[in-house]
């Protein structure tokens, strides 16, 4: 059998509360990876577990320091060659972005698998222990090797990059709008329908090896009326890169152009994003990014195009070269 390292940190999936039908007001994080794991009878059919408690969070408070830590981890694991694959338990609020984070720099071509739940462990049906079956199976499938990171939730299987949370409440948030699934987990059987197309895991360029902490990169959301205070105020506060979550295919006011037009000549790095929710933004298209020297995101929400950002301004700070990575990743 396979040998899965589940890595746990948090969130509802380690959800507690008081009162079987609370799926609210519940406290995250709390219980062990060890007693989510008896809540499921039959894992020594599937895979010989291991399982470390990497920390015990709300993934609201899931930070830069924690990502790390955890790439290194994974990296570590993965280069053993007794360690076929990991799950990563975490809360449903980042794991979109946690998820696309391990995607860009994890090293291996085995699987990687992050898991959560949207009801807590203690609700009358909670949806955790399944979930968490599922994804070990997932983790353990042959077919799953060379996919990069990926996401499951009731029963679907996501990548990483597309995935995102898209209800507050519903088991069935998780999705890759207008993309779709990848696949789903029927009946203990992972099935796959498409795949990933963009370099992801080992075949990236980005290295966390020595890496101490991530270059200072925020969103912004674009509105009617928009001043560019929070811009200008972000770059006095030391952003090296800012992704506009603009209007339709990333368009801005007149005086937003101005003001990110004066932002890119202080050298920092300007991705133009949308607020949409799903479509491509188009290079030149509502704006003129060759003459303003302006990135564009593709596909990515603005928080998974901040991630990209974060990870290329270790690598250079030259739009042009920013630029193909977005279409790359």
């Amino acid at each position: 059998m396979k040998n899965i390292a589940i890595l746990a940190t948090g969130g509802t999936i380690a959800g507690a509360s008081h009162i079987p039908t609370d799926t609210v007001s519940y406290h995250s994080g709390v219980v062990p990876i060890e007693d989510i794991l008896k809540e499921i009878g039959s894992l020594k059919n599937i895979a010989n577990i291991i399982c470390e408690q990497v920390t015990q969070i709300d993934s609201a408070d899931m930070s830069h320091a924690i990502w790390l830590s955890l790439a290194k981890r994974i990296n570590t694991l993965l280069a053993q060659p007794d360690i076929d694959g990991i799950v990563v338990t975490h809360g449903t609020d980042t794991l979109e972005e946690t998820a696309y984070f391990l995607n860009l720099v994890i090293k291996s071509e085995k699987p990687v698998v992050l898991v959560g739940a949207m009801r807590p462990s203690t609700a009358i049906s909670p949806d955790g222990p399944m979930n968490l079956y599922n994804a070990i199976i997932l983790a353990a499938y042959p077919g799953t090797q060379g996919k990069g990171v990926l996401v499951t939730l009731n029963d679907t299987i996501n990548c990483s990059r597309d995935v995102t949370k898209t209800n507050t409440a519903l088991q069935d948030t998780f999705k890759a709008p207008e993309l779709g699934y990848l696949g789903y987990i029927i009946d203990g059987h992972p099935h796959f329908y498409r795949m990933p197309t963009r370099k992801h895991t080992h075949m990236t360029e980005f290295t966390i090896d020595g890496l101490i902490e991530l270059p200072p990169v925020e969103v912004l959301y674009g509105h009617v009326n928009d001043t560019g205070f929070l811009a200008q105020a972000a770059v006095t506060a030391g952003a090296k890169g800012i992704v506009y979550a603009g209007l339709g295919n990333g368009n801005m006011s007149q005086t937003m152009q101005t003001v990110f037009q004066q932002i890119a000549q202080q050298g920092v790095i300007i991705v133009r994003g949308s607020r949409v929710g799903s479509g491509v933004v188009t290079r030149n298209g509502a704006i003129d990014d060759d003459a303003n020297n302006f990135v564009v995101t593709d596909t990515l929400s603005p928080q998974k195009a901040r991630i990209l950002l974060m990870l290329a301004l270790t690598k250079t700070k030259n739009p042009k070269e920013i630029q193909e990575m977005f279409w790359n990743y």
